[in-house]
């Protein structure tokens, strides 16, 4: 806002500088914080919210990080003041973290709006903290930074290198096949997570980082340096300088999130061979910003993008670190320029034609050139079909291709906890052919559509060396995780969708370069079905959970609250 002199007024001002009691009080008490009036008054202030928390492994080192931040704000001549946040923690939160994504967006939201702050740091990266601070931060339009929280180091394991997530469902598996012991997997639990940072393979915290760098709002290079690296604390302190001088630019994230940031981000999560979860959350990240984005543009653009990433899963060689040294995300997208939208700005230039500029690619086997790509085209694969008329989505490219073209009849499990204890029962007389379906896990029937996804195949079929199989769900998947799941299907079993009608013995067709996912069954016959079927019981009577059953959206419109989702403005409080 500008000031009666035509100068640019900070917002802070209103809290601040006016001459009323109120802001008063405000200077009095900021002086019970132990500051000097020359600290803060006429300076930007800069909110630093902080995901840190003693539970969240991929987060613990922010603490530290939050402080490179505020030296880099203070230097620049801003005010840092740090905000303990939601620490959505992948590992422990149950029943999943994305049932509590909207609620740390609205919180970031509520928090920026509601306090004298003119621009923002973010410091998250753990799967859902990226895609829930940037929707709160863009509801509120402040000039605002990303700082990822970055990959944790490779593991190790008998002269194995580890993978995070990717190499627990694969020793799981062995260990379930009796190929390896306790023995074993006491080892593995020492080697496969050596240090903080979030999973160090292309699973949903490393795509959403990249997808946030490719919409411009993070530094060049930022969302693949290793957590422990001295340069991860050197890119925090940069951020806070950079903050600084985007709050007196007047750049808010606004001018950053255009429907052209958002098409590179998808571009982007399709290249790198990235989760499927990174689906859901540009969709509804984009919408916050004012943007429409469907699950068509993502089968456009997967149609012309080749993965270039060899990273695993998708990949079948290296992890981030590797990733990081070969070029990192400018490197991989030098290497795409005629996809990319490239007079766009960024927070760190006037436009990403002038990021780009410098980067380089240093190892062609980690980021492929267009003539030796990992695969033709974007990893993930948008199905239709009457078994999931709003779309589905399937991580192709870490599936068995034998499996791309498949029909066979249907093993229903109608929730997670049944199909947990029944799996192994060889009275179901589950083959290879068989197409496993479950049900129950979406959105609301999940509820908050946990990572069920990748559903185990059957101790008998590992025992006979199957390892890939059809799997279906309204569920979601880790990012690290592989195999034929066809995910996300919408609408969901909970609220009448035509997985609530399928039977076991009813035969599923998915022919994934038809984009098609069929539920062989007449339609007189699932009419039947249909009149017959009743709603699920309410699950939550009262609280957040009774909130979240009754505002929640459906995965192909990004499971976000309809209120939030909504165009409409909100006033800036009154701050005298």
């Amino acid at each position: 806002m500008n000031g009666p002199d035509g100068t640019r007024e900070l917002r802070s001002h209103q809290w601040y500088g006016t001459d009323g009691l109120r802001s008063f009080s405000h200077r009095a008490r900021t002086r019970q914080l132990g500051y000097l009036p020359e600290e803060h008054l006429g300076k930007p202030v800069v909110a630093i919210l902080n995901t840190w928390s003693d539970i969240n492994p991929c987060h613990v080192h922010l603490r530290e990080r939050a402080q490179a931040v505020k030296r880099g704000v203070w230097q620049a001549g801003g005010f840092p003041l740090e905000f303990p946040v939601s620490t959505l923690s992948e590992t422990f939160q149950k029943p999943t973290p994305m049932l509590y994504r909207n609620l740390l967006s609205m919180e970031t939201e509520e928090l920026l709006r509601s306090y004298p702050v003119d621009g923002a740091v973010l410091l998250g990266g753990c799967d859902k903290s990226t895609p829930a601070l940037l929707m709160g931060a863009a509801s509120v339009d402040l000039p605002t930074v990303f700082v990822p929280a970055g990959p944790m180091l490779p593991g190790h394991w008998r002269g194995q290198v580890l993978g995070s997530g990717t190499d627990m469902w694969k020793y799981w598996d062995e260990r379930r096949a009796g190929l390896i012991g306790d023995c074993e997997i006491a080892e593995l639990e020492s080697g496969l997570a050596r240090s903080p940072g979030h999973c160090m393979t292309m699973g949903t915290a490393s795509t959403l980082t990249a997808a946030a760098e490719a919409l411009g709002v993070t530094l060049p290079g930022a969302s693949s340096i290793p957590a422990v690296d001295s340069a991860h604390d050197r890119m925090a302190a940069a951020s806070g300088l950079r903050i600084v001088e985007l709050v007196r630019q007047g750049r808010t994230l606004s001018r950053l999130l255009t429907p052209e940031a958002f098409q590179d981000a998808v571009t982007t999560v399709l290249g790198l061979g990235g989760s499927t979860n990174a689906v859901i959350h540009l969709i509804a990240m984009a919408a916050r910003a004012g943007v429409r984005l469907t699950l068509d543009d993502f089968d456009r653009a997967a149609r012309r993008v080749p993965v270039l990433a060899n990273v695993r899963p998708g990949g079948s060689t290296y992890l981030m670190e590797d990733f990081h040294f070969a070029g990192g995300l400018p490197g991989f997208l030098s290497r795409i320029p005629d996809l990319l939208h490239l007079d766009r700005p960024t927070v760190a230039h006037a436009t990403l034609r002038e990021q780009l500029a410098p980067a380089r690619v240093h190892d062609d086997d980690v980021i492929r050139i267009r003539e030796n790509p990992v695969a033709d085209e974007g990893g993930v694969a948008v199905l239709r079909g009457n078994l999931c008329p709003d779309g589905a989505v399937v991580k192709h490219i870490a599936a068995d291709p034998r499996l791309l073209k498949h029909t066979g009849p249907a093993v229903v499990f109608d929730d997670y906890r049944t199909m947990q204890a029944t799996i192994d029962d060889p009275s179901l007389g589950i083959t290879a052919d068989h197409v496993l379906v479950l049900r129950g896990s979406g959105p609301r029937g999940g509820p908050g559509m946990p990572e069920y996804g990748m559903l185990p195949i059957p101790r008998q079929l590992l025992k006979q060396g199957v390892r890939d199989m059809v799997r279906i769900s309204d569920a979601r998947m880790s990012g690290t995780s592989y195999g034929m799941c066809v995910l996300h299907i919408a609408p969901e079993s909970h609220v009448g969708g035509p997985l609530a009608l399928v039977r076991t013995g009813d035969t599923i067709t998915l022919d994934v370069a038809a984009r098609s996912l069929r539920l062989d069954v007449p339609e007189e016959e699932l009419a039947r079905r249909r009149a017959r079927w009743t709603p699920p019981p309410v699950r939550y009577e009262r609280g957040y959970g009774a909130l979240y059953a009754e505002h929640i959206t459906q995965a192909d419109t990004g499971c976000d609250f309809d209120f939030l989702a909504r165009p409409g403005a909100v006033p800036d409080p009154y701050a005298g």
